[in-house]
């Protein structure tokens, strides 16, 4: 029997037990579904964080006061004494293999352009910020180290800014006012959208951050003149960032005056610290979806060949027939694979559809851009092969050894 008279004669198997053939497909179908949707889902979440990621800069360190001890009791993360404008220059300066550094202070403002006002936060930084943090001027300029260090009233804004106040026209060369003193508008940035927990990262007016501090009072606390809330220092490419942390917390414990063996009054965060650890979670949750897939699979291709070995005994009259008229053994066994084969791709098809209209049902709900990867829907077609391939062979091979005769005998 040829292969297209085999299909044929699957196909019409099936038919004649549809719903048997149904429920032995079940499983194939929530196995290859699952496979796509959590596979796909998964994909979705770590470009939604690499691109994240990504907005921050992956190569930056984050620089910030730790906790205080006074009189035995502990302060929380910040109460420590604030770094300062001599601790940005010293890291710039003696800390070899970084990009761009630059200190930040913020606060909570109302702009007003014209009758519109918008309450937004004010970020003073250093002119060094924006290669650092990877933000893209895309109209005007970005002020430059003497206009910080000058306290120039300039300001750069964010695209949500441009949209509340400006009514998205150019905003470059008009001026707002910031609790009631002017600022000029000198250039816009590009939007970055929303962080992973909401917030709007393009809701935001960058100021000199000496300007910040003098005019608006941002980062102001205690008698400390110059300080800085945070240091954002960027990692040249190619550098080591394990010896650049070591360098800063060496210098910063000599400068914050920290006795050997004393635990650190600061912190210096890496975000690749955070890409190891997010990988290392990746790579765990992607051997939990391959395990749980799998034992889905399992359960389906046992019900495969639990239903095959249902029809074998069921058509033991007809197989013995066929061996009595001159059919070998291997058409048998064919016969029976192929139908095990075409019953579990076609669960496979209904599955893979399944998967499709699920990941596409969670992107519009979850608002994630995700889409099917072409090599997962691959490894779930050939997932589906391999078990009915596994699962088909025993019902076939038993149902080839039959003996002729006792198969015409057999009620």
């Amino acid at each position: 029997m040829n292969l297209f008279a085999s299909i044929r004669v699957a196909l019409v198997a099936l038919r004649v037990n549809f719903l048997r053939s149904a429920l032995a497909m079940l499983g194939i179908i929530i196995g290859v579904a699952s496979v796509i949707v959590l596979v796909s889902i998964s994909e979705g979440t770590k470009r939604a964080v690499e691109a994240q990621i990504d907005s921050f800069g992956a190569s930056l360190l984050i620089i910030r006061p730790g906790s205080s001890i006074f009189g035995g009791r502990r302060g929380g993360a910040g109460s420590a004494s604030p770094l300062t404008d001599l601790d940005v220059r010293a890291v710039r300066e003696e800390i070899a293999g970084l990009s761009g550094v630059s200190g930040e202070v913020r606060t909570s403002v109302t702009a007003v352009f014209g009758g519109v006002n918008w309450t937004t936060s004010a970020t003073g930084v250093n002119a060094d910020y924006f290669d650092a943090r990877g933000w893209i001027v895309d109209e005007g300029r970005a002020f430059s180290a003497a206009e910080d260090e000058s306290g120039r009233r300039y300001a750069v804004i964010g695209q949500t800014l441009v949209n509340e106040l400006f009514d998205g026209a150019s905003p470059v060369g008009q001026s707002l006012r910031v609790r009631g003193q002017p600022f000029e508008v000198i250039g816009t940035v590009e939007p970055k959208g929303e962080t992973s927990w909401g917030q709007d990262q393009d809701d935001v007016i960058f100021l000199p951050l000496e300007t910040a501090r003098s005019r608006l009072g941002a980062g102001v606390r205690g008698p400390t003149r110059d300080p800085v809330q945070t240091i954002y220092a960027d990692v040249s490419a190619g550098e080591d960032t394990d010896r650049v942390i070591a360098d800063i917390q060496d210098l910063l414990r000599i400068r914050r005056d920290i006795a050997p063996g004393a635990v650190d009054d600061f912190s210096v965060a890496s975000l690749a610290e955070f890409i190891r650890a997010r990988n290392e979670t990746e790579n765990q949750l992607g051997l939990l979806l391959a395990v749980g897939a799998g034992i889905v699979l399992l359960v389906g291709g046992i019900g495969i060949m639990n239903i095959m070995l249902v029809s074998v005994t069921e058509r033991t009259r007809e197989i013995g027939l066929r061996l009595a008229v001159g059919a070998k053994r291997r058409d048998i066994r064919n016969q029976f694979l192929i139908e095990s084969i075409v019953l579990c791709l076609i669960g496979g098809g209904l599955g893979l559809v399944a998967g499709i209209g699920g990941t596409s049902v969670y992107a519009n709900v979850g608002q994630l851009d995700i889409a099917v990867s072409p090599l997962i829907v691959g490894v779930a077609v050939g997932a589906s092969l391999f078990v009915g391939v596994f699962f088909g062979l025993y019902p076939a091979q038993r149902a080839s050894r039959l003996n002729p005769i006792d198969a015409l005998r057999f009620e």
